[in-house]
């Protein structure tokens, strides 16, 4: 049975042919990012921290500076709405009302905490950096008292997810929806993709090693589309373990 997050009042979409609540719907796209925006309240008032995060099983992480309002102002478990989106494609319609976005993004519920003992707080960094660059982590020295420090991670169980996705195959397998009288316009319509793709590595002036990018970060091959690259290591980390 293909498991799902049961909607709520807080995560039912409207338009239903975009939604999607099947676990590994909202999996993959969580699992293609690396860039979350978390809201959040202090004292009455809202805010939206960027961040980067990274999911095991039910449970996201994420982590920035200790000093940072998120991490600053809650000691104990608190609400919180995560969100992360993907950019697929501009959508040029013959009329303005009916441009639009192709997109995938993902919104999920739970209670962030603080991952409060060192040596937690270290195995979360140590398995987020072998997340995106499998191995890399025993290669490097250890991350430092004052660094840990420094440094604060929260994590939360998934309580509440949603997906939405706008793409051909949720408009009726149509690109553009233009009103029939719109379709004799002569002006172009159309849609532009849109990806983020890996560059050429730049290795640094001081190496003391082959230039040659390692193994362990063979996966972000020039040209490839980073979403591709962050899920396929995702299943690469889910198998190894």
């Amino acid at each position: 049975m293909t498991r799902r997050f049961e909607p709520t009042a807080r995560t039912r979409i409207r338009r239903s042919a975009y939604a999607r609540y099947d676990a590994a719907t909202v999996f993959a796209i969580l699992d293609a990012g690396l860039l979350a925006h978390v809201g959040y309240v202090v004292d009455g008032a809202p805010y939206v921290t960027p961040t980067v995060y990274w999911r095991e099983g039910d449970r996201l992480y994420w982590h920035g500076a200790a000093a940072g309002r998120l991490f600053r102002e809650h000691a104990q478990p608190f609400p919180v709405c995560l969100v992360v989106s993907h950019v697929d494609g501009l959508v040029l319609a013959r009329s303005s009302f009916r441009h639009s976005l192709f997109y995938r993004s993902v919104m999920a519920f739970g209670h962030a905490a603080m991952i409060s003992d060192a040596a937690g707080k270290r195995r979360a960094l140590d398995r987020f950096i072998d997340r995106l660059y499998p191995g890399r982590a025993r290669m490097l020295r250890s991350i430092s008292e004052e660094e840990l420090a420094a440094t604060s991670v929260m994590t939360m169980t998934i309580e509440e997810a949603s997906a939405k996705m706008a793409a051909p195959e949720t408009r009726g397998g149509k690109d553009v929806l233009d009103k029939e009288q719109d379709y004799e316009a002569a002006v172009w319509a159309g849609v532009i993709p849109v990806r983020t793709t890996v560059g050429r590595p730049r290795p640094d002036e001081r190496l003391k090693v082959d230039p040659m990018p390692p193994a362990h970060l063979m996966a972000y091959a020039e040209g490839a589309a980073l979403d591709t690259v962050l899920r396929q290591l995702a299943q690469r980390g889910k198998a190894d373990n």
